[in-house]
């Protein structure tokens, strides 16, 4: 995009609504109401001409400086990241300073002097006019100017689109980075719709009420002032109707808009929620689109859980199958761990990072030996020093997983699962409650597992007596209250499936 090529739509468009209003007021408003001799007609054009030069030069003084942004941009093969944001925010707003260029510099530079010069006109004899005409051309000239403002708003608002557009691909290409966060809105729907109704009802209106009370002045009828009456009767009952539709109108589009957005700040917040769809027009598909979106987000959220999981337990099995002996035992201490959480009152969220934190919980015996992780027999002081590293080189394993933020909340369970309530276990000594709490929770689970399985060089125990075991360690190898939650589980399921048995045989 070339700014020459902007700078020439945005002149048509300029253009289009000057002439347009030029037309309207010269031709409507006051050749056709006003007598006018062919001397006067060419003071007018006159006057029309001066004051269209003046508003010209101010208002290319006001659009100079409004454009400066983009055109720096435009200009430039290699501009820099904050003239490009500088740029996409200055398109972002221009459609709004177009229409208060309108109004402000395009307003006062043809109102100020047509109707200074005409009251010049008038003083001279050149113009026949009453001096208070001039007054109500200032009014018509307000009313055509915000007529013109609104046309210039829309039009230029399609040509920034594309400029903006344009701009936003321009700051990923140079600079990969979306230059599009910080636009803020500017102008509301129901603003939209109140000025615009507003505006198209009342300006014809009082267009036509002025050119009639102007014509029937000139004639001098009687009627005049019971017709100024009527007219300013009509013109606010349709401005009140013009005021109620909109708003009805305005309404009904911003419901299903607000709808669509507390919809996308819940998927953003993680709340995959459908929307409501009551909608007979074009808001219905948007709805189902948004509902679409959501089931495809659900859709690919569970197979990516699927897979998460999926992952870890075979990371797990994995690791298990590295010792026959042990296999099965990161699901099991899972399993037992969860049971733990569930009564203990973690929410779904926490029992799913508890339950990826016990499966790789022994993730760090990769780095132990074979001849001291699968030795038969009891270990030697410093082969049993050597096997206490595998938390920590547990940790360290899992900290080179990005993101991290997804790894970060599975290490303390990680690295401290034999840490001892007492304070007298491993790594870091910990003691109480100062050990965290996926730590003293695995530390049951996992001692509990150890305890029941079978080891090259001995059978487990039985459930009983690792239950006793657990009992008299409450209070020194592990937090008391997740023994009792545990043991207290295995009793209730105990029962269960005693009852299921019997009610079987």
């Amino acid at each position: 995009m070339s700014y020459n090529k902007l700078a020439i739509k945005l002149l048509l468009n300029y253009l289009i609504g000057s002439l347009i209003a030029v037309f309207v007021f010269c031709r409507i408003f006051i050749f056709h109401p006003l007598q006018v001799s062919k001397s006067e007609t060419i003071v007018i054009l006159g006057l029309v001409m001066v004051s269209f030069i003046v508003m010209l030069i101010m208002e290319y003084s006001a659009y100079s400086k409004q454009i400066a942004p983009i055109k720096k941009v435009l200009k430039y093969r290699r501009p820099t990241l904050l003239r490009v944001e500088a740029a996409y925010q200055c398109a972002h707003r221009f459609p709004l300073l177009s229409f208060q260029r309108i109004i402000l510099p395009h307003f006062i530079g043809i109102t100020a002097p047509a109707a200074i010069l005409t009251i010049l006109a008038i003083n001279t004899g050149l113009l026949s006019f009453p001096y208070y005409y001039a007054f109500i051309a200032c009014i018509a000239a307000l009313l055509i100017a915000f007529m013109h403002g609104m046309i210039e708003y829309y039009l230029t608002s399609l040509v920034m689109r594309r400029v903006m557009k344009f701009l936003k691909e321009k700051g990923n290409e140079l600079f990969q980075r979306d230059i599009s966060h910080g636009a803020h809105l500017l102008l509301s729907i129901k603003k939209k719709f109140y000025f615009s109704a507003a505006l198209l009802s009342v300006f014809p209106m009082l267009l036509f009420a002025a050119a009639t009370t102007l014509r029937l002045h000139e004639s001098g009828s009687a009627f005049l002032m019971e017709y100024i009456v009527w007219a300013v009767i009509v013109v606010i009952i349709v401005l009140a109707f013009a005021l109620f539709g909109s708003n009805l109108l305005s309404h009904d589009i911003q419901e299903p808009v607000e709808q669509l957005q507390n919809g996308m700040r819940k998927v953003e917040a993680g709340d995959l929620a459908k929307l409501n769809n009551y909608y007979s027009d074009e808001f219905r598909d948007l709805i189902n689109g948004f509902n679409h979106m959501v089931d495809s987000i659900l859709e690919k959220k569970q197979m990516s859980e699927q897979l998460h999981d999926s992952f870890f337990t075979v990371f797990a099995a994995t690791l298990d199958a590295r010792d026959p002996y042990t296999a099965g035992h990161s699901i099991r201490v899972a399993e037992y761990a969860q049971h733990i959480g569930r009564r203990y009152g973690l929410s779904e969220s926490e029992l799913a990072l508890l339950k990826q934190s016990a499966l790789l919980h022994d993730i760090g015996k990769i780095g132990i030996r074979d001849e001291i992780l699968l030795k038969d027999g009891k270990l030697t002081t410093s082969e049993y020093e050597t096997i206490k590293l595998h938390t920590i080189i547990g940790e360290q394993i899992l900290q080179e997983i990005q993101p991290s933020e997804a790894i970060t909340p599975l290490l303390p369970g990680v690295r401290h699962h034999h840490e001892r309530f007492d304070g007298y276990g491993y790594p870091d000594r910990l003691a109480g409650e100062s050990i965290p709490l996926f730590g003293r929770i695995l530390a049951v689970a996992d001692a509990f597992d150890a305890m029941t399985s079978d080891r090259n060089y001995r059978k487990g125990m039985s459930f009983k007596k690792a239950f006793a075991i657990l009992e008299e360690g409450k209070g020194s190898q592990w937090d008391p209250r997740f023994v009792d939650l545990f043991i207290a589980w295995y009793q209730t399921e105990y029962r269960k499936q005693a009852s299921l048995k019997a009610v079987n045989e």
